[in-house]
């Protein structure tokens, strides 16, 4: 008997970022002014934003992780994410999504975060 496969063969675990939409970068900024209230480090360099969809009416779907599935802020932290990105200039929505897969690892974390952290 086989396991049922978890994604089509060549489909990527993390959607891809709609890195050329002209908002992309602000978007990015504005993920960085959200913090981990237990690690000094924003949740962008952390790695627990995967993907940034940006849809041509402006519309942004974050999908995201945390830490730990236990995280205290599960509930706070896709609140703390709208309130960020909603008053970007130009952003009509904001959909906060959070996943467990793939779980998050220490390899997700920016150079600039490991830096931060003394693991580099």
């Amino acid at each position: 008997m086989t396991q049922p496969q978890e994604q089509l063969e060549g489909t990527p675990l993390i959607q891809p970022s709609t890195t050329d939409h002209p908002l992309y970068d602000a978007v990015v900024e504005a993920c960085r002014s959200v913090f981990d209230p237990e690690i000094p480090v924003n949740i962008y360099d952390l790695g627990l934003i995967y993907t940034i969809g940006i849809s041509p009416e402006n519309a942004v779907r974050i999908i995201m992780t945390l830490t730990a599935p236990g995280c205290p802020v599960a509930g706070d932290m896709p609140g703390w994410i709208v309130d960020a990105i909603s008053p970007v200039p130009g952003i009509k929505e904001v959909d906060v999504e959070i996943t467990w897969d793939p779980p998050w690892g220490m390899d997700m974390m920016s150079d600039e975060a490991r830096l931060e952290l003394g693991f580099m």
